[in-house]
Formats: structure tokens, sequence, C-alpha cells
């Protein structure tokens, strides 16, 4: 089963783009908020210099490369886990994915609007994790809840489960994901059973402009500066030229096509 990443962010940050850029199922991308509604998805291939090797080796009849999943999700609101915006779907979709690929605007462009009238990365980040982490919270309050009715039992394993749940509560309310927190194996199997999204490894990706991409900006710098605590990692990418350059590979391939079946 091939693993499911998805890519979230505000609306108008560039989620689009880059989907069209990772996958040939291209996806709308327009100047206005919520142009993706229903989420786009599709399949690529990643590369493994170590499969070559044992094609070599092994020569077998036929070679299955490992695939990704990728969902370009609606873009996420202030609210979104009260219902705002289309925040109910945009939940519901994210929690079905294994990881995310939470994508920030570091770039300034007059021409291309920001829901929140100004660029600030951080804040943008923020918004999303607080309510991915309201959800969690939510959600984690409702199995307390369950606990709550069961506690007097005494067993060993649900004094445990309710111990825990009241460590990722406080967790939570004090504005941190729970893969911030430090869970030993056992813990985490108890965690998976919840469903929770902020338990999901994240990349933060850097959306900037053409001169941005090798040095980054201000922008990605607070970026790093921000998440330098968390279980993350930040990659700089200039979506726009990646998008442009898949297309004419693209177009270069289709008009390779189209003369070799006039020769033929």
């Amino acid at each position: 089963m091939a693993l499911k990443c998805g890519i979230v962010g505000l609306p108008n940050v560039g989620k689009s783009t880059l989907f069209n850029c990772l996958s040939n199922a291209k996806a709308q991308s327009a100047n206005f908020p919520f142009c993706t509604i229903e989420p786009n998805v599709g399949t690529i291939t990643v590369p493994d210099p170590r499969l070559e090797v044992l094609e070599n080796i092994v020569n077998p009849e036929r070679v299955v490369p490992t695939t990704m999943e990728i969902v370009d999700i609606a873009g996420l609101v202030k609210g979104a886990s009260k219902g705002e915006g289309l925040g109910n779907q945009f939940l519901a979709n994210i929690r079905e994915t294994d990881a995310i690929i939470h994508v920030l605007r570091c770039f300034d462009d007059g021409n291309i609007i920001h829901v929140d009238g100004s660029v600030n990365p951080v804040r943008d980040k923020e918004i999303i994790d607080i309510e991915l982490q309201l959800k969690d919270l939510e959600s984690v309050e409702k199995r307390i809840s369950t606990l709550a009715r069961v506690l007097k039992s005494g067993d060993k394993e649900i004094l445990k489960e309710n111990e825990l749940c009241q460590r990722i509560k406080e967790a939570l309310e004090q504005g941190k994901s729970i893969r911030t927190l430090k869970l030993d194996e056992k813990e985490m199997e108890i965690v998976d059973k919840f469903q929770l999204i902020t338990t999901k490894p994240v990349l933060y990706l850097c959306n900037v402009d053409e001169s941005s991409v090798k040095t980054g900006n201000k922008y990605v710098d607070i970026v790093r500066e921000a998440v330098k605590d968390e279980n993350a990692e930040v990659l700089v990418i200039g979506a726009k030229i990646e998008a442009d350059i898949t297309e004419l590979e693209s177009y270069r391939k289709r008009i390779y096509s189209c003369r070799s079946n006039e020769i033929q």
C-alpha cells in the first residue's frame, strides 16, 4: 500500500502549484481563496538508487518501485476546527494521510492575494497548527471522558492510558503538537489508536521566489527559528519554477512523440 502524504497550508500559498510539479494529475491553480475544494490526488514514484543496484544483481522480470500518493487538500482558515471555511472537510482529509507537507508562503508578490493581507509564514504556520491542535484536543477530551467512566475499576492499562491522555491534553493546551512530545514505543501504540492529526510527521516547505531558491530569504530564516524545537524538517523550493520546468518537460515529450509518429 502506498504512503499518503497531504499538502496543506492557507489558501494561495502554492499548494496546488507544488502538487502540479510533483504529479501528472493536474490541479487547478488560481489567484483566489478555496481554488481547491475537493482534494486532488496523484501518485508519484519514489526514486531509490538501491533498487537499481538490486535490479542489476538479481535481474528480475519486473521491478516495482515504491509509490507515494500525494493529496492536495483544500486551504485551511482560522476557525476550521469549528467548521469555518472548508474546515471539517479539510480536517477529515488530513486525518487520512500518513505525513504532512505544510506549504508556507515565503515570497512577496502584490499580484497574488494573501487571505490575511500580508506575508508572515510563522503566523500562517501557527494558524494551521492551532486548528489541528484544537481538533486533537477535542478528540482527547472525548477519550478522557470515556475513560472517566471506567477508572474506578483500577485497571492498570486504563490508568496508564488516562495518564497519557492527560499529558497530551496539557501539551495541546500549551500550543504544542503531539509529535513534539517524547513518547516511548508503548505510548505511541496507544496514541496511534486515537488517530490524532498532530502526531503525523511534517515537512515545512518554504515556497520562495526565483531569486531566493539557492540562498533562502528573511522569511525562511524566521521559519527555521520558529520550528527549531519541533521534530520536523524545513525545505526551500520555488514551486512555480518547478511546475514550469515540469510543464516544459511534458511539452517536450509530447513534441518528441508527435515527431516520432510522423516519421513512422
